[in-house]
């Protein structure tokens, strides 16, 4: 029941229907707390129309209660939001604006006729100098197509967009990739509609919608998984307008049969995307411990759990080298397998030397 009236509040706030939103989502507040996930999108949806009905004061209301939310996308969102109710209102310079003339205290209307006639009887200026045929201004008009499609761009993509990538080690030679596209604005953006289709189309399950999406590959062979990383970032600097460098993957995997000696370097070049400052990039590899770190730049490596979060920075070149050791189950059990077989015939001869004999079964 909630979800299909947040649904109908998001797109009545689409189409500008802020009283449509109101009503939807006042009979809501009581059974969601603010800080409730459901209870804090509910507030900042109630704030937004209320904005676009001219009533700052409760929007603001709104905005507070979601101090306690324990989301920190959320609640980033309400103080980004109360900054703006609560920005001062600028003066706006005389300069600016027409002032009409006090009619009452000019002319007479006769005396505007008769200073008509009065030109009337004026010679004809003398006709313009020549100038030669007038061009379309070409130029002007490219620089101006130019400038719009930068600002529709950056309005597409920058302040309202974050990709996670989590890049998980299921076993020797087994990954899984998977993409989570959040937008700050609670809605998919057209950028991000158009990518999530694109990866659908190369084998990516989907699943959730809205503002936050998660796109992610089967368990695959590690090689197949890196092509498809390689893939995902030439599909987003496609889509975005500012192709991307192709990333440079080395992966190399050795066996020693009790485990296996692990490799990867990642370098991704973002630097096309310099402009887009607000766009935030990271990958996430798991299970992994910060020992496995060799290389990172320009931004370090954060352990979390067992996991390791490397932040990308938009407009520089990243590039980060891991090494590890994993154990494989199947080798250990192989070593001690034959182990377990020299101890067992180890303490029967014990046993015969002591007189016992041979194990007897009960008569």
């Amino acid at each position: 029941m909630e979800e299909g009236e947040l649904r109908a509040a998001k797109q009545a706030l689409e189409r500008g229907e802020y009283a449509r939103v109101v009503r939807c989502l006042d009979p809501l507040l009581e059974r969601c707390p603010a800080t409730s996930p459901t209870g804090a999108t509910i507030r900042l949806l109630l704030a937004t129309a209320l904005m676009g009905q001219g009533r700052p004061e409760l929007a603001a209301d709104y905005c507070r209660e979601l101090n306690r939310c324990p989301d920190p996308t959320l609640r980033a969102q309400a103080r980004d939001l109360l900054q703006v109710l609560e920005a001062p209102a600028l003066q706006r310079p005389r300069e600016w604006s027409l002032t009409m003339p006090d009619l009452t205290q000019g002319r007479t209307l006769e005396e505007f006729r008769a200073e008509g006639r009065r030109s009337r009887r004026k010679p004809p200026p003398p006709p313009p100098p020549p100038v030669g045929e007038t061009k379309a201004p070409v130029g002007f008009a490219l620089l101006s197509l130019g400038l719009v499609l930068t600002l529709l761009l950056a309005a597409l993509l920058s302040g309202c967009m974050e990709v996670r990538s989590d890049l998980r080690f299921a076993g020797p030679g087994r990954l899984q990739l998977e993409h989570q596209l959040i937008s700050d604005s609670g809605a998919a953006t057209p950028w991000q509609r158009r990518f999530a289709e694109a990866l659908a189309a190369q084998g990516f399950a989907a699943k959730g919608g809205g503002g936050q999406q998660r796109l992610s590959t089967p368990l695959l062979p590690a090689q197949q998984v890196l092509d498809s990383l390689v893939a995902s970032v030439r599909v987003a600097g496609d889509l975005s307008g500012r192709p991307l460098p192709a990333p440079q993957v080395r992966w190399r995997e050795r066996n020693w049969l009790l485990g296996v000696r692990q490799s990867l370097g990642l370098e991704i070049d973002l630097r096309p995307l310099a402009d887009l400052d607000r766009v935030k990039v990271s990958l996430t590899l798991e299970p992994l411990r910060a020992g496995a770190v060799r290389r990172s730049s320009p931004m370090a490596v954060v352990p979390r759990g067992r996991s390791l979060v490397w932040p990308l920075r938009v407009g520089e070149s990243n590039r980060l080298e891991l090494r590890c050791w994993r154990w494989s189950p199947l080798g250990l059990g192989s070593l001690l397998i034959p182990l377990v077989l020299a101890i067992s015939l180890g303490l029967q001869r014990i046993r015969q030397r002591l007189g016992f004999g041979f194990p007897e079964l009960p008569a």
